[in-house]
């Protein structure tokens, strides 16, 4: 077939579906208007959720904000210039702190918002050395799906462990991180924070293995190596 022939039957191919379009949006009229109507009101629908959803979380981190007002407030018996957040002992900040981020989590669960809020409401718990409670906060940010946050609640969990003289959980979470580093978690600070825990249980040749190669890293992160082999024994 020649090249004319074939450039003829896609044009005419083209021409007859043209008509049909137009053939079928001529004895369709009602149904066309129809569908229209209903893609301008999903559009209008998709607007609306994205406008909704736009201001939840604008909601959202206000009142993560003012939870987090709580934690940083300074404990004094002077009091701040007027309408200045304070608290008279540091077990009203914290008892303060506590029923801000659970009303938080309560609140936003399923949300970033929650879950910065149950990473606080571990750390408080380690304040307060609640451990049990430590552990339930920082494995429900662990176990989400927001693996920067996950990463820096394994971190935390990790410490829970070898604090309850669980080392062989604690490691294996580290070794996790270490394998998988994060923005939040790098590839360095895992090996520091595994290499701890090893040389804490009796594992100084591994712990060793991990640090070397980190000597000749930026100088907050060699200073750091070279202070913990020093601190091993020889070899």
């Amino acid at each position: 077939m020649d090249k004319i022939t074939r450039h003829k039957l896609k044009t005419d191919r083209f021409a007859v579906e043209v008509e049909h379009s137009v053939e079928y949006v001529s004895e369709h009229k009602k149904q066309v208007a129809m569908y229209g109507a209903i893609a301008l009101a999903v559009v209008g629908i998709i607007a609306g959720v994205w406008y909704y959803r736009n201001q939840q979380h604008d909601q959202r981190q206000q009142e993560l904000a003012r939870a987090q007002e709580t934690v940083q407030a300074p404990v004094t018996v002077v009091a701040p210039p007027a309408g200045a957040l304070f608290y008279p002992s540091e077990a009203a900040k914290t008892a303060a702190s506590q029923k801000a981020f659970k009303d938080l989590y309560a609140k936003h669960s399923g949300t970033q918002e929650g879950l910065i809020a149950a990473s606080y409401l571990g750390a408080l718990s380690v304040d307060a050395n609640n451990m049990a409670d430590a552990e339930k906060y920082f494995k429900i940010v662990a176990d989400s799906g927001d693996k920067n946050h996950a990463s820096m609640a394994k971190l935390s969990l990790s410490q829970v462990y070898l604090s309850t003289n669980r080392p062989a959980d604690g490691e294996k979470l580290l070794r996790s991180l270490y394998e998988n580093p994060t923005t939040y978690v790098s590839k360095e600070q895992a090996a520091i924070a595994l290499a701890r825990a090893l040389a804490a249980n009796a594992k100084q040749a591994e712990a060793r293995k991990l640090l070397e190669p980190l000597r000749t890293e930026r100088p907050a992160v060699s200073q750091l190596v070279i202070t913990m082999l020093a601190q091993l024994p020889p070899q």
